[in-house]
């Protein structure tokens, strides 16, 4: 077997790794709702909702979605609006878009069975390397590495790794370690407390090594550098989008519309927005809404709130305002709902905040 340049241990050493990190994991782990058993379903959703998503976030989101869809077969052959409204607040839905194909996927081409090879599983849709990973390990017990942000960030500290790792190139030198490190007896257990540890005790900030069960291991705390690690070449500047967002009120229906079909949040439901500059004034922004929905608006005079939120590779920046229809109709894209119709679909983060805002503001204002 070739050893990795940063892996000079001698197979005691690698012993005593895998023997610290698995009994740990045993004595320590979280109870968590998709370790109740090894459904490979199960695992491959709960895996996939934790991309991007704290462990806190994702528990209501995962017992939610297992309720409505219990089996493979339900969540296949859910409608889009469904499985979209499941998703609903957990953002980057091209992620349950691709598990939905992925898993229609497994039905026609696998007998309804999860593959338990890479190479199979990375075939379907959304599936890579990491993912595969932690089915293989998680579902299978198969020693393979799955290398997300938490074992990155507690392998390169026990290696003192620098490699920049926002470059793809280097999660092969974490795998090729982890290919050398892994507890073939032990696989899930080894990869799950790599996981957990990144997540408890190895954090970004403040790492607290008194309590690590690999502290013995870890170069960068030996050398009281663990805040240098993992290195992490800082991204360019994301571009920020000004936009202002229309609650359109017309007898107790509200104005909806639809996004298109591909691209930035596909087939989610929004307020009527435009894009503007903040210091761009009502007529103008009023004349920007005609051109694009084809009404001519009466805006109420205060702002219901301002919302920021921030995407991988651009931020908005949201001014909600409040109006009524003086002319025109809703067609097209649009639509006009009532609140109970509003509940059934699927509203970005954003959108959702704004609501509420307004929600607020609505009731303070009944009550003076």
């Amino acid at each position: 077997m070739q050893t990795h340049e940063f892996l000079n241990w001698d197979s005691s050493k690698i012993s005593s790794f895998r023997a610290a990190l698995v009994s740990w994991y045993d004595a320590n782990k979280r109870v968590l709702p998709w370790r109740e058993n090894t459904d490979p379903y199960r695992i491959w959703v709960s895996e996939v909702m934790l991309q991007q998503t704290r462990v806190d976030t994702v528990l209501p989101y995962f017992e939610r979605f297992m309720q409505k869809f219990p089996t493979m077969r339900d969540f296949a052959y859910a409608a889009e609006a469904e499985i979209l409204k499941a998703w609903e607040g957990l953002g980057y839905y091209s992620r349950v878009r691709n598990l939905q194909i992925a898993m229609r996927q497994v039905i026609e081409e696998f007998d309804g069975v999860v593959p338990d090879t890479k190479e199979e599983l990375l075939s379907l849709k959304g599936v890579g390397p990491y993912t595969a990973g932690a089915i293989l390990s998680i579902a299978y017990g198969k020693q393979e590495p799955a290398v997300d942000g938490n074992v990155m960030r507690v392998i390169s500290r026990i290696f003192e790794i620098d490699e920049d790792i926002m470059k793809p190139k280097t999660r092969k030198t974490f795998e090729a370690i982890l290919y050398e490190l892994i507890d073939p007896k032990h696989a899930s257990a080894f990869n799950q407390g790599l996981m957990e540890i990144g997540a408890l005790v190895c954090t970004p900030k403040k790492p607290m090594c008194l309590l690590c069960p690999l502290q013995e291991f870890c170069e960068a705390h030996k050398d009281g550098k663990e805040l240098d690690y993992p290195v992490k070449i800082k991204k360019t500047k994301s571009k920020t989008i000004p936009l202002v967002a229309m609650i359109i009120e017309q007898d107790g229906k509200y104005v909806v519309e639809q996004r298109k079909s591909t691209g930035l949040l596909a087939g989610m439901w929004q307020f009527p927005t435009v894009e503007a500059a903040p210091d761009e004034n009502d007529e103008l922004v009023k004349l920007k809404f005609l051109r694009e929905y084809g009404l001519t608006l009466e805006l109420s005079d205060e702002v219901v709130t301002h919302v920021k939120h921030v995407f991988s590779h651009l931020v908005w920046e949201v001014e909600l305002k409040h109006a009524r229809i003086l002319e025109g109709e809703v067609t097209g894209r649009t639509k006009c709902l009532t609140e109970n119709e509003m509940a059934e679909l699927a509203f970005p983060v954003p959108y959702q905040k704004m609501w509420q805002a307004f929600l607020k503001q609505k009731g303070g204002n009944n009550n003076e």
